[in-house]
Order: C-alpha cells, then sequence, then structure tokens
C-alpha cells in the first residue's frame, strides 16, 4: 500500500494489524481519485473509518486543503499518526479517535468538500451515518458523499433521507457510491 500521487507519491503507508481492516487496493484508491482530482485540491476532505488514513493521505497529497480522520481502534489511530508523520501531513491533518457517529460532531467547518466513508461491508452503518450527517451544517448540497460498500448493499432508502445517487461505480467485489445532499 502506497501513495499513488502528489507530494507524497510513492511512499508506503502501513495498515493496522489484525483483520479489522480491509486496506482499500493501490488500484481502486487510483480509480477514486482519479474521478476526484477535480474536487480535491484546497479541498476539506473527511475519512470516516479511516484504518491506515491512506484515503484522507491521498487527498492531502494530491493537495486537499485539510483532512479529518476518525476511528475507534486504537491501533488504526496509531497508525494513522504514523502514516501521517512518514508523509509530513500531519499539519493539515486532524485525528479523532471516536466512532463514526461521534466523530461527526468534532469536525468544526463552515463546509466540507468531501466525505469518504469505508464502514465494515454490511454492517448497515452506512444509514446511520448518512441519518447523522443530515443535521450538520458542513454538508451542503455541494458536498460529494463516497461510500465505499459491498455489491450487495441496499441503498433504497436514500430518496426518504434526501439524498440522491450521483454515480455508482462497481469493482470485481465491491463499490462506490457518490452521493449528493437533494436540493431543497
Amino acid at each position: 500500500m502506497r501513495v499513488i500521487a502528489g507530494s507524497a507519491r510513492s511512499l508506503p503507508l502501513k495498515a493496522p494489524a489484525g483483520l479489522d481492516t480491509r486496506p482499500t487496493t493501490d488500484r481502486i484508491k487510483e480509480t477514486l481519485f482519479n474521478m476526484l482530482q477535480q474536487f480535491v485540491p484546497g479541498a476539506v476532505f473527511v475519512d470516516l473509518f479511516a484504518g491506515s488514513g491512506a484515503i484522507g493521505i491521498e487527498a492531502l497529497s494530491r493537495g486537499a486543503a485539510k483532512a479529518y480522520f476518525a476511528d475507534n481502534s486504537p491501533k488504526a489511530i496509531q497508525c494513522i499518526s504514523e502514516n501521517l508523520l512518514f508523509t509530513k501531513l500531519q499539519e493539515h491533518a486532524i485525528v479523532i479517535k471516536q466512532d463514526a457517529v461521534s466523530a461527526l460532531s468534532n469536525i468544526h467547518e463552515d463546509h466540507v468538500d468531501l466525505i469518504f466513508m469505508d464502514p465494515p461491508y454490511d454492517a448497515g452503518l452506512e444509514e446511520l451515518i448518512l441519518t447523522a450527517l443530515r443535521g450538520r451544517t458542513y454538508l451542503t448540497e455541494e458536498t460529494l458523499i463516497i461510500v465505499e460498500a459491498s455489491l450487495r448493499t441496499d441503498f433504497s432508502y436514500l430518496d426518504q433521507l434526501g439524498y440522491e445517487i450521483v454515480k455508482d461505480k462497481q469493482y470485481k467485489t465491491n463499490r462506490h457510491v457518490f452521493l449528493r445532499k437533494k436540493h431543497e
């Protein structure tokens, strides 16, 4: 696992020990950031269920102004901190050791540009996070939310919560669902 592009290009990243995290493969990460490249420079980026921090670090390396990393695992928090230090990107990062829902209240921004979440597959956490996000003032109609999920994850509730799917990119084993808050 490495940083694909930008100021920290090619630097290797650590992953937390154990089977609690599933790092996004370099190939899928590269595809994701090719789709996001126009939105990342200068962005405020949120990485929920951050694991190693690889996605948020990739965003910072590619020019995001600030990134929030949230995870409730002590191993993950230590790994994120070490990866930020190694890539010299720590001055643009805020690391939050909390579950994703609680972490949402510790994001102090007027506007967040990109929110990435990679919750454990098939645990139903996507709906919980999206419900909690609705009341956050930093979530606007311009905020792009990317959910990494299994191919079988049901998103039929999105319309009810006031979200719309902008894009659904499917891979062999998982997918990235791109969402925005609906215009009111």
